[in-house]
C-alpha cells in the first residue's frame, strides 16, 4: 500500500506563512493527482488544492491567492505553501493521492492559526 506522510503543521499567528509537506513511501511514486484536504473542528473534510500529473493546479476559493500547491521533480513529494494565514484556516490538513483511480490518504498534520 502507498503510504503518505504529512509534516509541517504548527501553531502560527495570523498573517504568517507555513509550508506543509507530503512524502510518499515509495521511491518511484506515480500518481494521477495529489492534493490537500482539511477538516476544521466540528466540520467535515473539505478540499483545499490539487495538482495533476501534468502540473495543472486548482484551489478552493477561500485559499486562492494565498496558498500554492507544488510538487518536486520526482513527483514523490507535494507541498502546500500557505501565506497570509487566517484563523479560519485552522484545521487538520490531509495529504491525498489519486493513483490508478484509487484514493490514498495521509494521517494528517495540525495547523493552528491563532494570536
Amino acid at each position: 500500500q502507498v503510504q503518505l506522510v504529512e509534516s509541517g503543521g504548527a501553531l502560527v499567528q495570523p498573517g504568517r506563512s507555513l509550508r506543509l509537506s507530503c512524502a510518499a513511501s515509495e521511491n518511484r511514486f506515480r500518481f494521477d493527482a495529489m492534493g490537500w484536504f482539511r477538516q476544521a473542528p466540528g466540520k467535515g473534510r473539505e478540499w483545499v488544492a490539487s495538482v495533476q500529473s501534468g502540473g495543472a493546479t486548482t484551489y478552493e476559493d477561500s485559499v486562492k491567492g494565498r496558498f500554492a500547491i507544488s510538487r518536486d521533480n520526482t513527483g514523490n513529494n507535494v507541498y502546500l505553501q500557505m501565506n497570509s494565514l487566517k484563523p479560519e484556516d485552522t484545521a487538520v490538513y490531509y495529504c491525498h493521492a489519486l493513483i490508478r483511480n484509487i484514493d490514498y490518504w495521509g494521517k494528517g498534520t495540525l495547523v493552528t492559526v491563532s494570536s
